[in-house]
């Protein structure tokens, strides 16, 4: 059975598409903080994946094609506004 992909696709490799993409993720509800392997995060209320082997292979591309693109840090900092927004807390200075 084919099943959807939940990761958006990256349309060009830039910090702004970076953005757009991990917001993007938060609205499909599979945020994750970039540093940490999509697939070793699950469930805390049941221990399973939240990635299928297929969604972690995308993901690890695009996060790769950025990193080697625009640099880890600017990953980092891509994603930051958007952690912060879906925990709603203020952007620090």
């Amino acid at each position: 059975m084919q099943t959807q992909s939940r990761i958006p696709k990256l349309t060009e490799v830039s910090f702004n598409e970076a953005s757009l993409w991990f917001s993007n993720m938060h609205m499909q509800e599979v945020l994750f903080h970039p540093e940490d392997d999509p697939a070793e995060i699950v469930a805390i209320s049941d221990g399973t994946r939240t990635f299928s082997d297929e969604e972690v292979s995308e993901i690890r591309v695009v996060l790769d094609t950025l990193e080697s693109s625009i640099g880890h840090e600017k990953v980092i900092n891509a994603a930051y506004p958007v952690f912060m927004g879906a925990f709603g807390l203020p952007l620090s200075n």
